[in-house]
């Protein structure tokens, strides 16, 4: 007995808005994602001007100010940040001094 599979790919993202309470991205196959803001606590506690900086890839979207990255897979399944709270309130806490986090490079050091 066979089983029929079909490939699944991920459509690319064309666009990107947010607002004070959602973040919406338009697919290139027609779509458009909206979600709460408040699923990404970076891009919630970003300002306008932050969030505005922001890379399309073929996966997802980047915010460089922002150090935040989304995947379009995860928001096309509903998957929320899963970056713990102790990371965003050490983000939060070097954002109130005007530092920003060192973004690791690869390979991490041990």
């Amino acid at each position: 007995m066979s089983t029929l599979t079909k490939n699944r790919t991920t459509p690319e993202p064309t666009a990107v808005r947010c607002d004070v309470a959602t973040l919406s991205v338009d697919l290139a196959d027609g779509r458009t994602i909206t979600v709460p803001l408040a699923w990404y606590p970076r891009l919630l506690h970003g300002t306008a001007r932050e969030r505005s900086n922001f890379q399309l890839g073929r996966n997802g979207i980047h915010w460089p100010d922002l150090n935040e990255d989304i995947p379009v897979d995860g928001l096309l399944n509903g998957e929320k940040s899963a970056e713990s709270l102790k990371s965003i309130q050490r983000w939060m806490d070097l954002r109130a001094k005007g530092l920003t986090e060192a973004i690791p490079t690869l390979p991490m050091p041990e």
